[in-house]
């Protein structure tokens, strides 16, 4: 069967090998590009942290203020905001999670409730148009119908398997540099530092090695010289990062201030749970190893021993048979 069966009406092999070859000139030209830029990541969190502490001024300064309408200019928050769709009751939930996975503009939820609503479509669109309209695969109208399914399902969990997997990476690294921190921390409160200064000093000494966990430090002591109650600052970064040894933090610290006791002393216990921690994640890992590592060396490794180990005797067999016929 030819090449060319599968391939849309008026496309030939050459035009996909051509265009194959365009796309593995431009990715090749990106990768280079993107290796050889250099970027500081300090200078686009520092103009997020002014952002937000100007959001967190202006709240303090005039809470009874009208807000501003939104800006009608975009086309996705024109749609949203005809639709409705900042309205509905899972407004406060995708607010959580998108600041969860590190996004929190004020058109990060814009964006996520346009996507939301537009790529079930797009993607059966596209799928439509390719098994209906150019009928590109042979197959049958069961099976295009399964298809073009999938890719509306596709579409509907797509924004949604993508927050929860930035989420994820963002909490592992942040429980990996958290240890880390709270030892800078333990230094911090013993030189005579407040823990608004602590929080800040951290978050510029961590910048560059663990971002995530700067940026979190870094907004908690903006929240805590702005916002009237401490608690509500501490309780933000729980909600924000919801790791449960942060968790362990806030109420660690809430603790130390309500009751006068030393910061410095509860943070090193905290450091020190932190550490046997992620060493007791490192060894369960090290403990799954073997069991993970059964399949591949049934499948990949025992059948090429045993083809070096036993082949030669086997060929030496058959010729000796072979010769005694």
């Amino acid at each position: 069967m030819s090449v060319d069966n599968y391939l849309p009406a008026g496309v030939t092999v050459e035009d996909l090998i051509v265009a194959m070859a365009s796309a593995t000139v431009v990715i090749s030209f990106a990768a280079v590009w993107f290796s050889l830029l250099h970027r500081d990541p300090s200078q686009k969190r520092a103009k997020l942290m002014a952002e937000q502490r100007a959001a967190l001024r202006g709240g303090m300064i005039a809470p009874r203020r009208r807000k501003e309408r939104l800006n009608s200019a975009s086309f996705m928050r024109q749609v949203v905001e005809r639709l409705q769709l900042m309205k509905s009751s899972q407004a406060g939930d995708i607010s959580a999670k998108l600041m969860r996975a590190g996004w929190r503009s004020k058109d990060a939820i814009i964006k996520y409730l346009f996507f939301k609503l537009s790529l079930p479509f797009g993607f059966g669109g596209i799928a439509v148009l390719m098994f209906y309209g150019f009928d590109s695969y042979a197959l049958s109208g069961i099976m295009k119908l399964v298809v073009c399914c999938a890719a509306v399902g596709i579409g509907a969990y797509l924004p949604d398997t993508i927050i929860k997997n930035a989420a994820q990476k963002r909490q592992e690294a942040i429980r990996k540099a958290l240890p880390d921190g709270l030892d800078l921390m333990v230094i911090c409160t013993e030189a005579g530092l407040s823990l608004d200064a602590t929080l800040n000093r951290v978050s510029q000494e961590m910048v560059n090695a663990a971002p995530e966990l700067a940026d979190e430090f870094s907004l908690t002591g903006l929240e805590l010289g702005f916002l009237p109650e401490r608690r509500a600052a501490l309780d933000n970064l729980a909600q924000r990062t919801d790791l449960q040894v942060l968790r362990s933090l806030v109420n660690t610290l809430i603790q130390a201030e309500r009751y006068g006791t030393p910061l410095s002393q509860s943070l090193r216990v905290m450091s020190a749970e932190s550490r046997d921690e992620r060493m007791l994640k490192a060894e369960e890992k090290a403990a799954r190893l073997p069991a993970m590592m059964t399949v591949p060396l049934i499948i990949f490794i025992l059948p090429p021993l045993f083809i070096v180990l036993l082949g030669p005797a086997i060929l030496s067999m058959i010729d000796a048979l072979g010769g005694g016929l």
